[in-house]
């Protein structure tokens, strides 16, 4: 299952021909939004669930890897599980705002349990072929294209407006936690009793999300206006992101990064299998680095009073330059220490778009305008994951990751120069109290008639 919360749950909603202005956070604690007995109920259910998910993302990857020997075969696996947010994500958005978000979840969650199930009785008896994982794949992702932002929207409902941003951060650091343990525990169960049971395990998982959502307290969900069925809905919600430059450059930085940068499934098994020559073991500790990494990066987006652009920005190039440092690393353990500086960052990217574009976001759009941004984030895979399987394949992964991380950078610097031009800022360093202070701050009149 993927990070992330999101809201439909308002007070009135503002227009559309104009954003709402962000709701200031109310000063909490890191782990403020458990006090909330709904939202400990969603998180506890999705702690167990992500742990079962992130083991099926490695025995997934090592299995396809082992039936075909192609790194190409795991990037179609990846493509095909995220192809059906590229080609449907804006129809579950629609979707999204028009159905209660308990039931749909309900139903989507435990279309994915059944999935896992499907894929651990083949595995299990042998009869597992490279075409069962593609369809398994494919199968999580339509039910990923509804219960994405469907998860998301949801939070708001729990937790309420006050409590939104803290919540979103929580719900990455409750992601990458279980990451720490997912890829650990597939390693051992890979090597010891083969990938079969790690799917059987995350079938069973959603056993934890779904008792969840059964014993919610309805009477403590915040009251939501839901979306009347209509025409022309889709093409709303893309008129509205439109005329919002910051969300427009968001996303679209989000997109580069997502299609790009984090192909990690090919990139890490690769170097594990074909560069270290070492095993599932390695790829489990690659991805338990990073997602150590990814955990600080959840956790400081918890602390942090709001989502900065610069904060941003600064992080995608970061994210960028370690991939690249990454990619030339000449030992296993210097790969293995950069993955955590490469989750962190890459994860800073995500809180804080995925905080920022929620907070800014009309109440009565944001089922769509969520969808599109995970369509960008999670659907650029079918495009990214082939293309860095092929360069894989035929230039090395140290070639695939430079690549990867070149662009990231690339695109950072780029759309941080048109951010700063839209809103007619310009950078400004200065010390205080001994710190270096960096921002961006509104030119004065002087300085817009000189570039003019």
């Amino acid at each position: 299952m993927s990070t992330g919360s999101g809201a439909d749950s308002a007070p009135a909603p503002a227009t559309h021909d104009s954003p709402p202005a962000p709701a200031r956070p109310r000063a909490s604690s890191m782990f403020s939004s458990l006090r909330i007995r709904n939202y400990r109920l969603f998180f506890a259910g999705q702690v167990v669930s992500n742990i079962g998910t992130w083991m099926q993302r490695i025995a997934q990857d090592w299995l396809v890897l082992s039936l075909t020997g192609s790194a190409t075969a795991v990037g179609v696996t990846t493509a095909l599980q995220f192809l059906p947010m590229l080609l449907f994500g804006l129809y579950g958005g629609v979707l999204v705002d028009r159905l209660p978000r308990r039931p749909t979840l309900l139903f989507t969650q435990s279309a994915m349990a059944l999935t896992g199930l499907a894929l651990a009785a083949l595995t299990l008896s042998g009869h597992v072929q490279v075409w069962h994982v593609y369809l398994a794949a494919f199968a999580v992702g339509l039910a990923t294209v509804v219960d994405n932002p469907a998860r998301q929207s949801f939070v708001s409902e729990m937790v309420g407006p006050d409590q939104l941003q803290n919540a979103v951060s929580l719900n990455s650091a409750n992601f990458q936690s279980a990451r720490l343990v997912g890829p650990a525990v597939a390693g051992l169960l890979i090597t010891g009793v083969g990938t079969g049971w790690a799917f059987l395990l995350n079938g069973l998982s959603f056993v934890a999300p779904i008792t969840g959502l059964l014993l919610m307290r309805a009477r403590d969900l915040h009251a939501v206006r839901r979306t009347p069925r209509g025409k022309g809905q889709l093409r709303e919600g893309l008129r509205y992101v439109a005329g919002r430059p910051d969300l427009i450059w968001t996303i679209v930085l989000v997109g580069f990064i997502g299609t790009f940068g984090f192909n990690f499934p090919v990139y890490l098994s690769a170097f594990a299998d074909d560069v270290f020559h070492a095993g599932a073991g390695s790829y489990s500790l690659f991805n338990t680095l990073m997602a150590v990494g990814s955990l600080v990066g959840a956790l400081l987006a918890a602390r942090r009073g709001t989502a900065r652009m610069r904060v941003m920005i600064a992080a995608a190039l970061a994210f960028g330059a370690f991939e690249i440092l990454a990619s030339g690393a000449p030992s296993l353990w210097l790969f293995a220490l950069l993955m955590a500086p490469i989750g962190m960052f890459g994860m800073t990217v995500n809180v804080t778009a995925n905080t920022s574009i929620q907070m800014s976001t009309d109440p009565a759009m944001r089922g769509r305008v969520l969808a599109l941004y995970m369509m960008v984030f999670l659907g650029g895979s079918p495009v990214g994951a082939p293309i860095a399987g092929w360069v894989t394949d035929a230039y090395g992964v140290r070639a695939g990751l430079a690549v990867g991380g070149v662009i990231s950078a690339v695109a950072a610097v780029a759309i941080g120069v048109v951010l700063t031009r839209v809103g007619n800022l310009r950078l400004s360093v200065g010390w205080n109290r001994g710190h270096p202070h960096v921002r961006f701050v509104p030119r004065t009149a002087d300085e817009q008639l000189a570039t003019a």
